[in-house]
């Protein structure tokens, strides 16, 4: 299928998100949620203790952007290990014997320099009330940030997450533990986008330490508002639900379903509206 337009765009609805982005060091050369960003239709809080990440931010937002220099955690003192690479500075230690497996990531990972930092509880900071949408890579301390979120884990709607399937750093909660947790708030596990595979040394693909192969080592994970229970959400939050799923990781089949019970519940015409958008087809009548 191609890619239709933006969920606004095809169903004129005027629903507007809030993100909050932890780990927002612009390593990607564009987020997952810039279409509803840059469509004017979501603000963003996002956070960054790296200090040259967060001055690169801040020179390059927008109006509906903000940047706020809080290390994201349990509220409690931590270290801050600072790597060479600074995609894999991190709360945690990175794990040497682990990443000495993988081309690439003993140089990345090496320790250049340590700092004490202060963390924040995401449900202490106000400014992230009332958010639709979490998007967190902060290399392994991610369940930490979960579990003293529950707060704002219960308004939000729609979470990526990035998860490991090995322990690239010591003590390091791997996918299997996020998922119990995220399960437990009320969130079903979505789809992952996508999945990153290693090659283990000594094999080395075509000269690329970049080239997977067998082995998954990471990936990020989405998470949605379990969809079974949509009778749960209020409209708006399906309406705001719909719009992430669809600009983001277009997931047409979940929109449709959700925006069926939006219109069941309001009795407007919205999924008929976003099908024949999406198709030329109009939507079939929900089951049951």
């Amino acid at each position: 299928m191609a890619i239709p337009g933006s969920f606004h765009a095809l169903t004129s609805s005027s629903v507007r998100v809030k993100i909050v982005d932890i780990g927002a060091n612009p390593l990607d050369a564009v987020p997952q949620y810039n279409t509803l960003l840059r469509g004017g239709h979501a603000d963003i809080i996002g956070f960054e203790p790296n200090t040259d990440a967060l001055a690169k931010l801040n020179g390059m937002k927008g109006p509906n952007e903000t940047y706020l220099p809080n290390a994201i955690g349990d509220g409690k003192r931590h270290t801050l290990n600072l790597c060479a690479s600074s995609g894999m500075t991190s709360l945690l230690t990175p794990n040497t014997e682990v990443l000495n497996l993988f081309h690439g990531f003993p140089n990345w990972g090496q320790v250049v320099s340590k700092i004490e930092v202060e963390t924040t509880r995401l449900d202490d900071i106000p400014e992230t009330e009332g958010i639709d949408f979490v998007k967190i890579d902060i290399q392994g301390a991610e369940l930490m940030v979960f579990q003293n979120a529950t707060k704002r884990l219960a308004d939000a709607l729609v979470i990526q997450t990035e998860v490991e399937f090995l322990p690239l750093y010591v003590d390091q909660p791997l996918f299997g533990d996020v998922d119990v947790f995220l399960r437990s708030q009320g969130y079903a596990f979505h789809r992952f986008f996508p999945t990153v595979s290693r090659t283990i040394v000594p094999m080395l693909v075509q000269q690329d330490i970049y080239a997977g192969l067998s082995q998954t080592v990471w990936a990020d994970a989405v998470y949605v508002r379990n969809f079974t229970r949509l009778s749960r959400l209020s409209p708006r939050q399906l309406l705001a639900m719909a719009a992430i799923l669809h600009d983001c990781y277009q997931s047409y089949d979940l929109v449709l379903h959700i925006l069926l019970e939006h219109d069941r519940r309001t009795g407007e015409k919205m999924a008929p509206t976003y099908m024949t958008g999406l198709t030329g087809q109009a939507a079939a009548p929900a089951a049951g």
